[in-house]
């Protein structure tokens, strides 16, 4: 019976250390899981801060010179309003004299094509 209940105990004592040894193979399986998780997040973080960089990069080369273009066109609208209101007010006099008189000047005259009754 003694070698039977050693035997016993042995089994016992084999099953309750495979079954530590599980245990700890499952912690580490977590962790291991849990870190390569952690690896994987920095790495895609990396990644897309590298791509948002060249993004900003690539928006700023096209952006800046589109900012320049509307620059440049908006200087030119400034310019040809600034143009025209100044040749408004240098001719609207001699233009407003114009006027008038071809309205208030008439001279009555026969058209070409009309012909007397018989």
């Amino acid at each position: 019976m003694t070698s039977q209940s050693q035997g016993i105990q042995q089994l016992l004592q084999a099953e309750k250390r495979a079954k530590d040894k599980l245990e700890e193979a499952k912690k580490r399986k977590g962790k291991r899981l849990k870190q390569a998780k952690e690896e994987a997040t920095a790495e895609i973080d990396h990644y897309r801060l590298q791509r948002e960089k060249e993004f900003r990069n690539k928006e700023t080369n096209v952006m800046g010179s589109q900012g320049n273009f509307s620059a440049k066109i908006e200087e030119q609208t400034t310019e040809a309003i600034r143009n025209l209101t100044s040749s408004y007010h240098r001719n609207m006099e001699s233009m407003m004299k114009k006027l008038l008189s071809t309205i208030c000047d008439i001279s009555p005259e026969i058209h070409p094509n009309f012909r007397p009754a018989v």
